[in-house]
C-alpha cells in the first residue's frame, strides 16, 4: 500500500480509501461482516475510511464505530464522514449552518463512538447558507478538538474558488479537501476542480472509480441486461443498453477490457489505477459490499500505469470528457430550483 499526504494538513493517508456507504440496511446489513470487511482493510495496510451521517440514516458510522473501538484501531484510523443531507423529518434538520452542524457532529460522533473526526466533509454544497457561516463554524470545531480538518464533496471549481477567497478576506480556515466522482468513464473534473485543487493545494478523495458497476466487466456490449435486479433494478434508465448514453458507454468498457487484457489486469483494476494516476488525486475511494469485492479491488492496489497506456484511453475517452453524469454529483440550484429561474407573478405582470 502506497501513502499520500492530504493537501497540506500534513497527515498521511492511503492511497487506497474504505468507503463504508454499502456497509447498513441499503448494501450489507450485517454488521459483524461489514466490522470483518473494515478489519480486513486496515489489515492489508488502508488506513483511511470514510462515511457520512446519510449512509443508511446513521448505520453506517455505527458500524464504523464498532469496527474501531479498539483505541489501538482507532488512533492508527484517518477516520472521514460527512453532512449535509437531511436526517429525519422537519425543518432544521440538514444543510450547514451552525445550528444543524453543531448538531450533527454531535451526532456523528456519538455514533462513531469517538472523540474527533480526522476529516469532517461537507457533503454538498448549500446554497440556503453563506459559505462563512459554515468555514465560521467549521473553523470552531477544529479549536474544539472535535474535528482536525474540514473539507467539501462534489463542489464545482467556481464554489471552491469562492470558499477559499472567503477563507482568506475573513481570515477563517479553509477547505483542506474534495470529494468528487472520478473514473475512466467520467473525467469532467479534470476540466477545473482537479487544476483549482491542486492550485489551493487541497486533497482528492475520488469515489465511483467503477461507474456505478460498468467497470466491473459485469456489463458488456452486446449481453442483456436483467433491468429487475440489483443496480439495474433501483436505476433502469442508467443501465438500459438501449439508451444511447448506455451505448457509448458499452463501447469505452470493450476497448478499455482490451486495454486491460494487453497489460494482463483486470477491468477494474484498470480502473483503479486509473483514478490513483492523477498528480491531484491523494486517495480513491473503493466501496465494496462484501469481503471477496474488497480482495478483487485490491489485488491491483500495485499497478502504476504506463505514459502509453494512459495514452491509449485518453484515445479512448478524452480528457475532461463525461460520457454519463455521475450520480449524485451537484447541479446548481439555479438548474434544479425552478422559483430561482423565474421572477414572483406580481413582478412579471409589473414588468408586461
Amino acid at each position: 500500500m502506497r501513502y499520500r499526504v492530504l493537501g497540506g494538513t500534513g497527515i498521511e493517508v492511503s492511497t487506497y480509501c474504505l468507503g463504508t456507504m454499502m456497509f447498513g440496511a441499503v448494501g450489507n446489513p450485517d454488521h459483524q461482516d461489514s466490522v470483518r470487511i473494515i478489519h480486513a482493510a486496515l489489515d492489508q495496510g488502508i488506513n483511511f475510511v470514510d462515511t457520512a451521517d446519510m449512509y443508511s440514516a446513521g448505520e453506517s458510522e455505527e458500524i464504523v464505530g464498532k469496527a474501531l473501538r479498539d483505541p489501538r484501531r482507532r488512533e492508527e484510523t484517518v477516520l472521514a464522514t460527512k453532512v449535509f443531507f437531511p436526517f429525519g423529518e422537519g425543518p432544521n434538520r440538514g444543510g450547514t449552518s451552525r445550528r444543524w452542524i453543531t448538531r450533527a457532529v454531535e451526532n456523528s460522533l456519538r455514533r462513531l463512538g469517538t472523540d474527533w473526526i480526522d476529516l469532517y466533509q461537507v457533503h454538498r454544497p448549500d446554497h440556503r447558507t453563506d459559505i462563512e457561516e459554515t468555514l465560521d463554524v467549521l473553523g470552531d470545531l477544529v479549536s474544539q478538538g472535535k474535528i482536525r480538518a474540514f473539507g467539501c464533496s462534489a463542489f464545482p471549481a467556481e464554489q471552491i474558488v469562492e470558499a477559499h477567497a472567503v477563507a482568506e478576506r475573513r481570515g477563517l480556515r479553509r477547505f483542506r479537501s474534495e470529494q468528487p466522482p472520478y473514473s475512466l468513464l467520467a473525467r469532467g473534473i479534470e476540466t477545473s476542480v482537479l487544476p483549482v485543487a491542486q492550485r489551493y493545494g487541497m486533497g482528492v478523495l475520488t469515489w465511483a472509480p467503477l461507474a456505478a458497476g460498468f467497470l466491473t466487466g459485469k456489463y458488456r456490449k452486446g449481453r442483456p441486461v436483467d433491468l429487475t435486479s440489483g443496480r439495474a433494478a433501483l436505476a433502469p434508465q442508467r443501465f438500459d443498453p438501449a439508451l444511447p448514453v448506455n451505448q457509448a458507454k458499452l463501447d469505452a468498457v470493450e476497448e478499455l477490457i482490451a486495454v486491460a487484457d494487453d497489460i494482463g489486469a483486470t477491468l477494474p483494476e484498470l480502473a483503479i489505477a486509473f483514478a490513483a494516476a492523477h498528480p491531484a488525486v491523494t486517495s480513491v475511494i473503493l466501496g465494496p459490499r462484501t469481503g471477496e469485492q474488497l480482495e478483487g479491488l485490491l489485488k491491483g492496489a500495485s499497478l502504476v500505469l504506463t505514459d502509453e497506456v494512459l495514452d491509449r484511453i485518453d484515445a479512448i475517452v478524452p480528457p475532461g470528457t463525461n460520457l454519463y453524469q455521475p450520480d449524485g454529483v451537484w447541479r446548481p440550484a439555479s438548474l434544479t430550483d425552478p422559483a430561482l429561474r423565474r421572477r414572483p407573478l406580481g413582478d412579471r405582470a409589473a414588468a408586461d
